[in-house]
């Protein structure tokens, strides 16, 4: 195969590109763990990463602002709406979006360039002078990634339009790779300063993969006239979109200020365990929410309520199926996930029981957090915009405000505080109050699921809802003997493998899960469970025949 063919050939269930198209996925997952494998083991959970991920927090802001015009499920749309009208309407609108793009997150960048000096102190009002002062040296630098990735969010809009999947599914490796470049040859050279450049040129290599592709299909953008009437029309349609993720990031920019202060380590801790608890969302949630959108969108405009519950409560049975036993997983095999993953260098014995310690916390959201993806895609169906805008910004002042909460709550009642961390088995350590932070987390995102679906269900009278019962009590039984098997088989298999290796704990948690795994596999066919003999019928019919769907980059 011509691997240059692929940049410029269109996917439409070609068995090979669906399979590259997967492996890109793999690798990129990979590389991720790899990336936070080579961060942890070069800095340990320190004050050095404290400050790198504090610095992601305008930038991160500004990109959100910035998916108002580049969110893939506005763009695309009315990108081919101009196409069908013809090939130079298309174009002008893609020139107006990029100038449009480029003047206001332009000018937001250069603001918040000049605006740094006064933001950095509320963003880490825990570090001292000379931290804050090198946290606002890198977001300066980071700055940049927002245009960047901006730009490449854009471009793939285009790119997609045409099919052209598997090079768009490419560029987050590459953005990946970026970072791998600036850990293991600008780090040591230039300090963090190299590290973050390392980032930028991740986020122009995430751009430039697309390029060919793009002089391919003749849509180069270049600056044209700002005002054009489906530039309002991608504005609109993303507003809900980009409000969402901002409350996001503000929830993340307040937990960074709240960590500041619980000393050196708590915001690596945190950024740590939340990346690895995200491998799931990214793999389960986010992918049947991209999948199912069109369905459950063609469903609403037609008026077919019962089928539009009927998909509705088929994709989130599923969500569950994967989800649940996910997380009775990673609740058993925390720390052997931390220890494969980051142990490493730096990253000491204090470091790897802290982070599996808020790692377990976290594995409590995964089932909500993967559901809360599909709830707003599945609003957003229904032209139901606000609700979720709402519900995400309860939840957002939700963490907060249980964050606060405990914080006051562990300081004032020592007792509570050492019966809690006696819980997570860390009540010999000493930065404990991190802990408190998943748990606000966890707590804001699963009230949020809950009010999502709640409002959803009220407006159902099928039986579905009922159907939605039995598949979690089988699900969670199932979830059970995985969890109580693997437990087991931990205690069996650490009588004669060392753990006090790589290997070791590697074999240790995967001879272990894989048991767990199989007793409940065999407890959901023992059962007929619906869920799993609908998996089994999706691989009979070669699922990766069908047409691929990619979301947007949603963060740096």
């Amino acid at each position: 195969m011509n691997i240059f063919h692929l940049f410029k050939s269109e996917q439409q269930g070609v068995h090979a590109a669906a399979l590259l198209l997967a492996l890109a996925s793999v690798v990129n997952a990979l590389l991720a763990l790899l990336r936070d494998r080579l961060l942890a083991g070069q800095f340990g959970a320190s004050a050095e990463l404290d400050i790198y991920y504090a610095a992601f927090r305008v930038p991160d802001i500004i990109y959100a602002f910035a998916l108002l015009f580049v969110a893939s499920t506005a763009f695309i749309p009315v990108f081919l709406e101009h196409r069908q009208q013809s090939s130079s309407s298309a174009k002008e609108l893609l020139d107006a979006a990029f100038t449009s793009f480029f003047l206001a997150v332009g000018l937001l960048v250069f603001m918040a360039y000049l605006l740094l000096p006064f933001v950095i102190p509320y963003t880490v009002p825990g570090f001292d002078a000379e931290s804050r002062t090198t946290v606002l040296k890198l977001a300066s630098v980071l700055l940049l990634s927002p245009l960047l990735l901006g730009l490449s969010n854009l471009v793939a809009g285009v790119i997609q339009s045409f099919k052209r999947f598997f090079i768009y599914a490419l560029s987050p490796v590459f953005y990946n790779i970026g970072i791998i470049i600036g850990i293991l040859f600008f780090l040591p050279r230039f300090g963090l300063t190299g590290l973050v450049w390392g980032v930028i040129l991740g986020a122009f290599m995430h751009f430039l993969i697309q390029v060919p592709s793009l002089i391919t299909l003749g849509y180069f953008p270049f600056f044209n006239k700002v005002f054009k009437k489906g530039v309002g029309k991608i504005i609109r349609l993303s507003f809900p979109r980009a409000l969402a993720l901002s409350f996001h990031q503000l929830t993340f920019f307040a937990i960074t200020a709240i960590a500041s202060t619980l000393g050196a380590g708590a915001i690596a801790v945190f950024q740590l365990s939340y990346n690895l608890q995200s491998l799931p969302l990214a793999i389960v949630g986010l992918s049947y929410s991209v999948a199912a959108f069109p369905t459950l969108s063609e469903l609403s405009l037609a008026k077919e309520r019962s089928m539009f519950f009927r998909q509705f409560t088929s994709v989130v049975r599923h969500i569950l199926f994967w989800t649940v036993p996910i997380s009775f997983l990673f609740i058993v095999l925390r720390a052997h996930i931390v220890r494969v993953v980051l142990g490493s260098g730096a990253f000491d014995w204090i470091d790897t029981r802290l982070t599996a310690a808020s790692l377990l916390l976290f594995s409590f959201g995964i089932v909500a957090q993967s559901l809360i993806h599909f709830f707003v895609r599945s609003y957003y169906a229904l032209g139901r915009t606000r609700e979720p805008v709402m519900y995400n910004f309860f939840g957002f002042a939700l963490i907060v405000l249980f964050s606060v909460a405990f914080l006051y709550m562990a300081n004032t009642f020592p007792l509570l505080k050492h019966f809690f961390m006696s819980l997570l088995r860390v009540e010999d350590l000493r930065g404990v109050g991190i802990l408190v932070l998943p748990l606000a987390y966890v707590l804001g995102t699963t009230v949020n699921a809950f009010l999502l679906i709640y409002s959803l269900w009220h407006t159902d009278k099928g039986e579905e809802k009922w159907e939605l019962r039995r598949a979690f009590r089988e699900i969670f039984g199932a979830g059970m003997v995985m969890a109580v098997v693997t437990f087991i088989m931990l205690r069996v298999f650490a009588s004669f493998l060392n753990i006090n290796t790589f290997f070791g704990v590697l074999l240790h948690g995967l001879l272990s899960g894989t048991i767990g795994i199989v007793a409940g596999i065999w407890l959901l066919k023992h059962m007929r469970n619906r869920e799993m003999e609908e998996v089994i019928g999706a691989f009979k019919s070669r699922f990766w025949r069908k047409k691929p769907l990619q979301p947007e980059t949603e963060h740096l």
